[in-house]
């Protein structure tokens, strides 16, 4: 009998393992809880009887007109998750449309559950990831023209910016049917109930004063 291939025990092992782990989490947060009868969520969606599905549980038709950029970041995202789509529960993928007017900017933010893959469809977009903190908050920037496309890795700081005088439209495919969306003003300056004034003025550096400002304002939600 011959010995089994150490290399093909050495897969099997490691795809056990991998197996092994719990699955990544599909919300922000999911407390558990003992009775049944008040569960709302499980990680991700509960599902449809497969035999009552049927084709329209496939098809998303928001991306059809673009989204309304007359906000103060000139820009909108309509988005493609399991929320709006359904049927992409346990899927593992989503989309977005982004419409930006001249100057308009989705602003700096994250994604803690996917990697965004962006494609410009009109315009000319000014992109951008910075890394962690290991690799010394590097920036990684282009200018992308109608064609290009660009990769967000998942949970980076990134931005798109139309610096054209003409609007812009991109689409954006994510790798997580709930990838998340964390808008960085927002949730620092916008947090409620505030974060503490004496922990932005260390972490930035200003005074009180720059803080309450901050905080004053009214922080966009372009999603």
């Amino acid at each position: 009998m011959k010995s089994f291939p150490v290399s093909l025990l050495i897969l099997a092992l490691a795809t056990a393992t991998a197996f092994a782990y719990d699955p990544s989490p599909l919300q922000d947060i999911c407390v558990a809880i003992n009775d049944p009868k008040s569960a709302v969520f499980v990680n991700g969606e509960f599902c449809k009887d497969p035999k009552q599905a049927n084709a329209d549980d496939f098809t998303f038709m928001g991306f059809r007109k673009p989204g309304n950029t007359a906000n103060p970041l000139g820009s909108k995202v309509t988005p493609a998750t399991v929320n709006e789509f359904p049927g992409l529960n346990t899927l593992g993928i989503s989309a977005a449309r982004i419409d930006f007017a001249p100057g308009g900017l989705n602003p700096p933010h994250t994604h803690p559950r996917g990697t965004e893959v962006l494609v410009v469809i009109e315009g000319t977009l000014l992109v951008g990831f910075v890394t962690s903190n290991q690799l010394n908050n590097t920036l990684f920037t282009k200018v992308l023209y109608k064609g290009d496309v660009f990769v967000f890795p998942i949970g980076l700081i990134h931005f798109q910016l139309n610096t054209g005088k003409t609007p812009a439209l991109a689409f954006a495919g994510l790798s997580s049917q709930n990838p998340g969306v964390i808008t960085i003003a927002n949730s620092v300056f916008g947090a409620k109930p505030p974060i503490s004034a004496d922990v932005l003025t260390k972490a930035f550096q200003v005074d009180k004063k720059t803080i309450d400002y901050l905080q004053a304002q009214f922080w966009y939600d372009n999603n």
